[in-house]
This record gives structure tokens, sequence and C-alpha cells, in this order.
């Protein structure tokens, strides 16, 4: 008989394996299904038909038997990869692969509205001018066709000019220009007269709602005069839509229908070209969209105007004058406003009546409804601060100052908030209280990136009653203006392959650093062969320029320049001498300006600068001709004497962002092209007259600020830093250069908690 010992080690063992014995079964008893299900396929497969010579027999689980080259037969479902190899005729030159330049050209993309406005001699610089000025910045591309010859175009305005004024000949010619030009590259087209008004948002959303493999022919269906009851066509006044099925389809027969067909009126001859070679008929309504008109009596008052068939119009015609283009864009802008307005009340409610039933509950409504709530900070790092203002002053400053004055967008910011805080109140509580403004007690506001620009304002205020009586209060109140839609802005399309001239200015004090400059500019462009060249500007004191002969300052840095031009047989680097007591950044730079092309992409460095591969890509695809300028904010590296106060400098660079800072002082470098600051240049000139010495108190920075249109595109450029070196500041150079250079020296030395660190260590060893 078994021991007592052994018969409890087995009933241990049991108790430890039965909660596993349900997954120990379940296993076997899957893998045996599975061992005889396979054991089955296989038995099945072996048998054949009888009687079907050369012919398989079923495959498991129903399938069809496959075509004799891997694909399915008929009605087959199940396909089978195959991988077909890459095979190149060795027979063959290869032919290098030409890539679009946008990928929606690539992919077949269309864009989706082009917009033709006919015009003419009596209306082009009147109506014309109201419809580019009404809606022309709604639609994505819109052209004005006119028959003058030579006509003198509006600022503002892409004018087509066909030189004939008959109007069917006018009409011919802009269908076989749009076709043309912009038959490939839009989905839809939409022409109208220069005395119609279109509500261009609603016309883009009407096309959305289109399929776009239809011809269609939409508009103001109109019967013709004398002609079959079924045809119609498109009132020109009114505007219509073609679509580019359409329009590819009646390009052949524009020829045959300028011949064949006679019409006084041009959407009429239109229309019956359409009609004769097409067969299709205008209509007022497909796929469930209407196209609403709205024809305007004389005397018209839009402002009075409350019908629906009004309301509801994409087009409205006929606009007499520009005045009443004007109105008509005032009326329908507040009708549309108003609709907004009450869309978003109709969502805020929706999103009060489901709040209840998300797991926050009604705690977890955010103000305003259907906002993003405020940013919550994890650390004190991350509060977003107030600033303070007043109706007079602002008490946090772009230039650090801790008192400006209020004025410009912060102006009109400050009185915009103010009078919607009013309209508000007004809006709450009329006609009990009316509410008018005594003066802003206290401001606030603050920028959070999740929602917009946060206000709270304490407004002194005083309230009448409907009997008169007045009643002053203070009030506080919250105000948000949120985050509008994103839009994407259109860029021109640059590439990487311009090349950069480099322009270095250097005076006496920079000579300890130029041979670091020379050995990262050889290492970095001129091995790699990248497209870059370099100009050297030798700054010379009037006392050293007298002295040249004899004892030449930059000897040594023209030594430097030779060697490396043997080492490199193909680079040239040439230098310019400028005799200067004020090296002023203007003058240096009108010097070189003169002697490069107007195309050239320059880059204005300093010695300090490590130049790589990577920021001369930037800079190329940053600064765009005509555009846009380029001024990167370097960064700095701390004085190592500072930082590590006698410790080794780490040699790994992966940490080396917590070891500077940017240095938004400093306006050395830039990239722009050269015929843009010739531009700039010219203005600024005919601005100062003879008065040179204003230069003196200027940088390129400074031309471009306040002498070009251009987009100034001014952002920090990890890609470009800079060693520790305690730059010497002119002061002969204006006050603000001369205090912007001391604190990009001060700010420089070191983070507030090294230098703490180092007062620290300082008092300690004072103290013993």
């Amino acid at each position: 008989p078994a021991s007592p010992g052994a018969a409890m080690r087995l009933a241990a063992l049991l108790a430890a394996l039965r909660p596993v014995l349900p997954l120990v079964l379940g296993l076997s008893l899957g893998c045996s299904l599975s061992l005889l299900r396979a054991s089955w396929s296989q038995a099945g497969g072996e048998d054949q038909c009888p009687g079907a010579a050369g012919r398989a027999g079923p495959l498991a689980g129903g399938a069809r038997p496959e075509a004799a080259d891997g694909r399915g037969g008929a009605g087959h479902e199940d396909f089978r990869p195959r991988i077909v190899p890459y095979y190149r005729d060795p027979n063959k030159p290869y032919k290098k692969v030409l890539r679009t330049r946008y990928i929606q050209t690539e992919l077949g993309f269309h864009e989706r509205l082009f917009v033709a406005v006919l015009t003419s001699k009596a209306t082009l610089n009147t109506l014309a001018v109201a419809v580019n000025k009404t809606v022309a910045h709604h639609f994505p591309r819109l052209l004005y066709f006119t028959g003058l010859r030579s006509a003198k175009v509006p600022h503002g305005m892409v004018l087509v000019a066909h030189g004939d004024e008959r109007p069917i000949w006018l009409m011919y010619e802009t269908m076989h220009y749009i076709h043309q030009h912009f038959g490939s590259d839009y989905d839809w087209f939409y022409i109208m007269q220069d005395d119609t008004y279109a509500q261009a948002e609603q016309v883009k959303a009407l096309v959305t709602h289109l399929s776009i493999n239809q011809d269609v022919y939409l508009g103001r269906a109109e019967e013709f005069i004398g002609g079959d009851e079924q045809a119609r066509y498109c009132h020109g006044g009114f505007g219509y839509l073609i679509s580019r099925s359409l329009l590819l389809k009646l390009h052949p027969h524009l020829d045959s229908c300028r011949n064949e067909i006679l019409s006084v009126r041009p959407d009429e001859w239109l229309g019956r070209c359409i009609i004769d070679f097409l067969g299709i008929t205008c209509v007022s309504q497909l796929q469930g969209q209407h196209y609403h008109t709205y024809e305007l009596a004389k005397n018209t008052e839009p402002e009075k105007e409350e019908e629906e068939e009004f309301q509801a119009a994409l087009a409205v015609h006929p606009v007499s004058d520009m005045t009443l283009m004007y109105r008509l864009h005032k009326r329908f802008s507040r009708i549309q406003l108003d609709r907004t307005y009450q869309e978003i009340q109709d969502l805020q409610m929706q999103i009060r009546n489901l709040t209840s039933l998300t797991p926050a509950g009604e705690g977890g409504l955010t103000w305003p409804v259907g906002i993003n709530g405020p940013f919550l900070p994890k650390s004190r790092f991350e509060v977003i601060s107030w600033d303070y203002f007043t109706e007079q002053h602002l008490f946090s400053c772009p230039d650090g100052s801790p008192k400006c004055e209020l004025s410009g967008a912060s102006k009109a910011d400050v009185s915009e908030i103010i009078e919607s805080a009013l309209e508000q109140l007004n809006s709450r509580y009329q006609p009990l209280l009316r509410f008018s403004k005594r003066q802003l007690l206290n401001g606030y506001r603050r920028f959070d990136p999740t929602r917009g620009m946060e206000y709270t304002l304490d407004l002194l205020l005083e309230a009448v009653t409907q009997k008169g009586h007045s009643h002053v209060l203070a009030k506080r109140v919250s105000l948000v203006r949120p985050l509008s839609k994103v839009e994407i802005i259109p860029m021109p399309y640059v590439t990487e392959a311009t090349r950069v001239q480099l322009v270095l200015p250097l005076t006496v004090q920079d000579l300890d650093f130029v041979a670091n400059f020379l050995d990262m500019f050889a290492m970095n462009t001129l091995d790699t062969h990248d497209n870059a060249l370099l100009t050297l500007l030798f700054i010379y004191h009037p006392y050293d320029a007298q002295r040249v002969s004899q004892v030449d300052v930059f000897a040594g840095v023209k030594a430097m320049v030779g060697e490396l031009e043997k080492r490199y047989a193909e680079v040239k680097i040439p230098w310019i001498s400028v005799k200067t007591e004020v090296p002023s950044q203007v003058k240096l730079m009108d010097i070189v300006s003169k002697k490069h092309p107007v195309d050239t992409l320059f880059f204005l460095a300093s010695v300090w600068t490590e130049i790589n591969m990577e920021f001369l890509n930037r800079c190329r695809m940053n600064t765009i001709s005509n555009w846009q300028v380029f001024f990167p904010v370097h960064f700095q590296e701390f004085n190592p004497a500072l930082v590590y106060r006698g410790e080794q400098t780490p040699s790994s660079s992966t940490d080396f962002l917590r070891d500077g800072h940017f240095d938004r002082h400093s306006f050395a470098e830039a990239c722009f092209y050269n015929s843009d600051y010739m531009t700039a240049r010219t203005k600024l000139a005919a601005d100062i007259l003879d008065r040179d010495e204003v230069l003196e108190s200027m940088e390129v920075f400074d031309v471009f600020l306040h002498y070009s249109g251009l987009h100034l595109f001014r952002a920090v450029e990890p890609g470009l830093v800079q060693k520790y070196a305690l730059r010497s500041c002119n002061p002969r150079l204006s006050e603000e250069l001369y205090h912007r250079c001391v604190l990009s020296n001060l700010e420089g030395l070191a983070s507030r908690s090294h230098l703490a660190m180092a007062l620290f260590e300082q008092e300690q060893a004072n103290s013993t």
C-alpha cells in the first residue's frame, strides 16, 4: 500500500494541476481534430473525377480550379498573388525615370474650380474691379477675359485680351483659351459676367456635391426664341457651370459652331453649340443640387431684401454699378454670417444635450461650448503667463521693457475685444439693462496654443434701466478668440540645387576664428562637393589700410585661402578689400551686391558660424525669390568656463542644446536673393536721399523689414551652432545695434542656474 506521504504529494500535485487541466484537454482535442481533418483533405485530393481527362478534381473547401497561368478562372474570387520579377534588357540603354514636380500631377489630380469673368471696355475699370474686390479672393483661380487690344490692367487682376470685341468671338476665344491652358488642370469651369454677383462659397460648395464623371451644363435654363421647346441654354447673366468632360467634348466643335451658328447673344450661341453637337441641354437642377438665381429689379435695396429666394441665390443679376455690387456683398456676407452663428448655436445645444451621456458628465462641458478646454500644465515650467494691459499701455513688451505704449495691431485687438464684450453684455441683458463703458480697469490676455487667445477684462460700466435710472458697477468678463480654420499658404516651388554664395565679413578682431571657419567650410562643402561658393570681405581700418604695403593684417588669412585653392584646384575664393571705420552691414552688402548677378542666393555669415550641408539646404528651401527671405536664429554655446567650471567638456554633442541658447539678439546671418535686396535697397535710397549716415544704424534685416513686401521668415536654427566667443561691440555703430550686441554677449555667458552656481562658489571661496 502507498505511504501516506506519497498520497499527500499526489493530492498536492493534482491540486496544482487542476487549474490547467481544461487548457491541456482543449489543446489535445484541438490537435487531434486538426490531424484528422488534414488526413481527410489529403485523401479527398487524391481522387480523380472519372472521365475527366487532364482536368483536376475539386479543391478543398469548394475553391474553383485555377487557370494555367496562375490566375483564377471565371468567377474566381480568391486570387493568388504572383511576384513579377523585375527584368531589364541589358541591350537597351538605361533611361532615368523623370518624376513630376508635384505628386498630384503624377496621380492625375485636378484642381476643383476655375472661374472666367467676361468683361468689356465700358466695365473693366468699374464692375470688373468690384468683382475683383468682393469675391475674387474666394475663388481658387479667377481670370478676366475681354475683347480689348492692349488694355490697361487694373491692379491685382489677371486679364486676357483677345483683341476683338464682338460678343460671339469673345466667347469663342474664351472657351478655346480655357481648354488650351486649363482644360487638363481643373474639374469645373464657372463662366460669369462682370455684372453678376456670385456667392463664391455657395458656388464652391455646389461643385463639391456634383459628380465629375458626367457632362454638366448647369445654370439658369432659358428657352430659345422661336426654337425647340425642349432645348434650353444657360443665361450668361446668372453664370453657368461646365464640367471638364463637357469642355473636352465641346472643343473639337468650336470652329464649326463659329462658322455655322448665327446668334446675337454669346450665351445663346454657346447653348446652341452644346445642343447641336453634343445633345446636352442646360438644366437648373442636377443630382439633387439646385442652381438658385435672383433677378434684381430696378432701385432694389439689398439691405431690405428678406425673400427666401434672394437669400438662397447663388447668383444675382443684373448689377448696374459698383456701389450696388458692394452692397450686395455686404448683405450676403451678413446672411452667411448669421447662418454660421445659428449653426454654432445649434451645435452647442447638441453638445450640451449629449454631455450628460459622456463618462465625464456635465462636469466635462468646456467653455465656450465646443472649444477645447484650457491647457492644463503638468509643472510650473509649463504655466502660460498672462500679459497685463490697459487702454494705453502694454506691460509685456516685445523688446523686454516693462512698459510700452499700446499701438498698432495690439491696440486694435484690445479695442475690438472691449467692443465685443459690451455687445455680448447688451445682447444678454437688453431691454432690461443697457451697458456703456466708462473705463477699462484691468486687462489680461494670453495665447493658449490649444484653443486661442484668452482675455479677462475688468470693466467699469454704467448700467441704464428701462426707466432711465443709471448705476455704475464693475464687471469682470472672460472672452476667447478661438483658433480658426488652418489654411495652407501656397508657396512657390524651390529646390535644393540652387548655388549658395557665402559672404563673410572679416575685421581685425576676427582673425583668431578664421582658421576654424575655413576648416569647417572645406570639410562640409568642398569635400562633399556642395554647390556653395565663398567670398571674403576684408574690412580695413583706415590706419591699417595706410600700412598695407608694409604690414597686411590679413596676410595670414590670404595665405590660408591660397592653401585651400591649391588643395582644391577647381575652387576659387575671391576677396574684396574695404576701408572704413564703421563697418555698416548695409554698406558692405551694397559692395558685394554689385559684383554678383541678380539671381545670386546670398548667405551672409559670421566668422563664428560652423557651415554644414543641413543648414545650407534649409537656406535654399526657406529663401524664395520675390517671396521670402530667411533670417535664422543661431544656437550660441555658453562660456565653458562658467558652465563646466574646470570639469571636462563632454565630447558628445547629443545634448548640446543644454549648454547654450538661441541668440535672438543677433541678425548677422541671413539668406536672401540679390534681386530682392536690390529692389529693397532702391526703395531705401529713395527714402533717405543722400543721408548715408542713416545706413550706419541699419542692418540688412531692417532693409527688408521696412522697404520690401516680402515674407520675413525668422526661426530658430539648430543646425547653425556657434562656439562661445566674446564679441567686440563697435561703439561707433548706432545705440540700438551697440545695445543689442552687448545684450548678446551678456546672455551668452551662461544660464541662470550656471551663473547662480558660480556666484555661490565664489561666495563660499571668499567666506573661507
